[in-house]
């Protein structure tokens, strides 16, 4: 109950403001409350971000505010979510035909595909940890075990 108060709050409140700075993030809050200063209006983005728990989907589908230049698609996640256990045995030896795939999907290049290969090997305990229980956690994963390597961060 106490969260719908918030919300309806959050969203009457809005209706006389519309923007928010960009500093607290990316989210359903920062897209409405865009371009507004001050304290009281990021308050609210950052509530309404939180309130909505959107981030990761924004961020990887490049919505909401989030397109921050990052390579996972939809079209990876879909793939992803149909491949899940051949992908995971291919990461798991570093080759395979849908570990390609997905390095397309990812738009890296043949020569780093090798590498991709490797250092999703090298990383895979990470990538598909425990915490990771569906496809979006282990493409988030990917992309920050990505980020570390001084050749495929290029593609993050």
């Amino acid at each position: 109950m106490i969260k719908k108060l918030v919300l309806a709050s959050v969203l009457a409140i809005g209706s006389t403001a519309a923007f928010a700075d960009p500093d607290v993030g990316c989210g359903v809050g920062s897209e409405v409350w865009a371009g507004q200063k001050g304290v009281i209006p990021k308050i609210l983005a950052g509530t309404t971000n939180g309130i909505f728990s959107n981030q990761l989907l924004g961020i990887t589908f490049g919505t909401l505010g989030c397109n921050q230049g990052g390579t996972v698609t939809a079209q990876a996640v879909t793939f992803t979510n149909e491949n899940a256990e051949v992908l995971a045995r291919e990461m798991a030896v570093g080759e395979g035909e849908s570990l390609n795939v997905l390095a397309e999907l990812l738009n890296i290049k043949a020569e780093d595909k090798a590498r991709f290969f490797a250092v999703s090997k090298q990383n895979f305990s990470e990538i598909y940890s425990a915490e990771n229980q569906n496809s979006l956690q282990v493409l988030a994963t990917l992309q920050s075990v990505m980020a570390n390597d001084e050749v495929l961060k290029a593609y993050v």
